[in-house]
């Protein structure tokens, strides 16, 4: 069954965005003339442009000068595109937590190594703020400040494609059973692991970041289960 014309529209304009043939903040053809060209009904081509303005790769604005226009990348924008397919395959049988550590070992090691070399001092502010107290926080709170360090953790590399892959990662929620075999004093080594990857990147120490990283996951992986 083909798909509708306006799907059919919309792939044709995803695919000259995401070659590069259509550059961030370029505009696409006018209304009138996609019509034409495409052979198509304005409703049509009014549908497949708002299907791309909620995938985030046009923006569309009105007036005398408006348009739409290639939307520049933004890591965030485009993380929550990854974020439900990303919670479906780690969720399913086919991906346990061992798989979850793997590609964080891949990604956070080399992270924080980079992020020591390239950190401005915003970045050390925005992770220091992300610190909690293990003797008084909840764990909810605790949680939602350990995604928000690998967050910034991932934003002080400078590479706009660390933000994009592990913002999907660091979405995942805990399950019951993990939950209820956190040993105690986990949230005590946690938080003492992030102050001394912070103090490694106030030091620009790459190798200290790095090993302090992989100490961490370490951790993790021997405990949570």
């Amino acid at each position: 069954m083909r798909p509708p014309a306006y799907q059919q529209l919309a792939d044709e304009l995803r695919a000259e965005i995401t070659s590069g043939r259509l550059q961030p903040g370029e505009r696409l053809p006018p209304e009138p003339e996609l019509c034409v060209k495409i052979g198509v009904s304005r409703s049509t081509v009014r549908e497949a442009l708002r299907l791309l303005a909620s995938q985030h790769l046009i923006v569309t604005t009105r007036g005398v000068t408006g348009g739409s226009f290639v939307a520049h990348p933004d890591a965030g924008q485009l993380a929550d595109g990854l974020s439900t397919g990303f919670a479906l395959l780690t969720h399913s049988a086919a991906i346990g937590l061992a798989d979850l550590l793997e590609l964080r070992r891949a990604l956070e090691i080399p992270a924080a190594g980079l992020a020591a070399l390239r950190r401005e001092d915003a970045h050390l502010t925005e992770l220091r703020g992300t610190l909690f107290d293990p003797d008084i926080d909840d764990f909810d709170t605790m949680l939602a400040a350990h995604s928000a360090f690998h967050r910034a953790m991932a934003k002080a590399t400078g590479n706009p494609l660390f933000e994009l892959v592990g913002q999907p990662i660091y979405q995942v929620t805990y399950g019951e059973e993990v939950i209820g075999s956190l040993p105690d004093g986990y949230w005590l080594r946690i938080d003492a692991d992030h102050r001394a990857i912070i103090d490694c990147l106030a030091d620009r120490n790459a190798e200290g970041a790095t090993r302090a990283a992989a100490a961490h996951l370490d951790y993790i992986a021997q405990t949570v289960r």
